[in-house]
């Protein structure tokens, strides 16, 4: 997601949020009552300098602030705020988000790959700072499907009714969303849902997808796979990557074979070990490049690809979608670079203009992305053209 949302990511990159943020993660905390040594102990810091991050003190860098607060937030820390005069009350009080985020905390905690997920909150953070919104961040499993679940219970009891707009970042479950959509305005940072009404912002997957294609074509490659993975909660930012590159196929005239694309039809799921598996078969066969929906999955791919015997690029081309940062000793991969700092702002200043106007017409926003190149791209022999 998340581009890609994958829920086997972490957060790596900085983060910071307002001051007073409230940090929960849902039925996830430690049965050890959590208060600031610990955090401090656990990442080599002074207690004073963890009290700082949650007052938004300037002498702290946002690096800093980004592991005290993912920390926090992993524990199941409530900053408790001190009290302040009426007048900041009121401003502070004006708009507050509900920032809900789709993912199982073990796997949030995973960090063989940079999480995109972390990048749209440092967007949505600067945007809330900016224009003095309050964020409220949780923490949701992927397989709860209504919020009358307990585990929803202390999110949304009358306390929470102070929220005023809702974000949602991971793929949530339809039914989620819409109990969701009829309590609150809404916005989706890179997850459209398919046919609900539903305020999105995303990235241009098209123009991605067809940069992607038109360099891989240049260098001579005619037939390509598409690759993706099976997730908990259906991805469809996978299939509008695919739908992409069914488009961009037509458009080069290219053969589209169904037997070259893995794990976009619903009956024939393939886990990852049998997905590999697959893609292997169909290289042997003919296919001179891959696009996987995601960065994550290139990576594993071609990792799968070396202990296989197939050398990237020479072999066979690689490509991925989003510009997360590569693995300790993966090759540099051919990828288009996702804006997600600049969705998470965007998607604040949606979510702030619904909140002022809750009835106005749902949009879809989508930003452009840049073609980065890298090592996982060969030119075809003119004998295998």
């Amino acid at each position: 997601m998340i581009n890609d949302f994958a829920t086997s990511d972490s957060m790596k990159n900085p983060v910071y949020f307002p001051a007073g943020l409230r940090i929960h993660a849902n039925e996830m905390a430690t049965d050890v009552k959590v208060n600031q040594q610990i955090i401090a102990s656990r990442l080599s810091l002074s207690r004073a300098t963890v009290s700082r991050c949650f007052t938004n003190h300037p002498g702290i860098n946002s690096e800093t602030r980004a592991k005290v607060f993912a920390l926090a937030a992993q524990l199941g820390y409530n900053h408790l705020e001190k009290r302040e005069p009426a007048a900041h009350r009121r401003v502070a009080k004006r708009v507050c988000f509900g920032v809900l985020i789709c993912v199982e905390l073990p796997s949030f905690k995973h960090t063989d790959y940079g999480n995109p997920g972390q990048e749209l909150l440092n967007g949505l953070s600067e945007f809330a700072r900016a224009h003095e919104v309050r964020l409220d961040l949780h923490f949701v499993r992927p397989n709860v499907l209504h919020i009358d679940d307990p585990s929803y219970g202390h999110i949304l009891n009358a306390r929470r009714r102070a929220w005023d707009g809702v974000m949602l970042i991971y793929p949530f479950p339809v039914s989620v969303v819409n109990e969701l959509r009829s309590r609150y305005p809404v916005v989706s940072l890179v997850e459209q849902y398919g046919a609900q009404p539903l305020d999105c912002v995303d990235v241009d997957h098209y123009r991605g997808v067809s940069r992607l294609m038109d360099e891989l074509s240049s260098l001579g490659h005619r037939r390509v796979g598409f690759f993706t993975w099976r997730y908990p909660v259906e991805a469809s930012w996978a299939l509008r990557r695919y739908s992409a590159f069914v488009e961009k196929l037509t458009a080069l005239d290219l053969d589209i074979d169904p037997n070259d694309v893995i794990n976009v039809r619903q009956r024939q799921p393939l886990g990852v070990e049998a997905a590999h598996a697959k893609a292997l078969e169909r290289t042997r066969d003919g296919v001179t490049a891959w696009l996987c929906a995601a960065d994550h999955q290139a990576y594993d791919l071609i990792n799968f690809f070396k202990k296989a015997g197939l050398a990237v690029p020479k072999d066979v081309s690689v490509a991925g979608f989003d510009g997360i940062a590569r693995p300790v000793g993966a090759p540099f991969l051919s990828t288009v670079q996702i804006p997600y700092r600049q969705i998470g702002l965007t998607g604040g200043k949606r979510l702030l203009d619904l909140v002022m106007k809750r009835f106005d017409s749902n949009q879809h926003i989508l930003l452009n992305c840049e073609l980065r190149l890298g090592d996982t791209f060969g030119a075809l022999e003119p004998a295998r053209r």
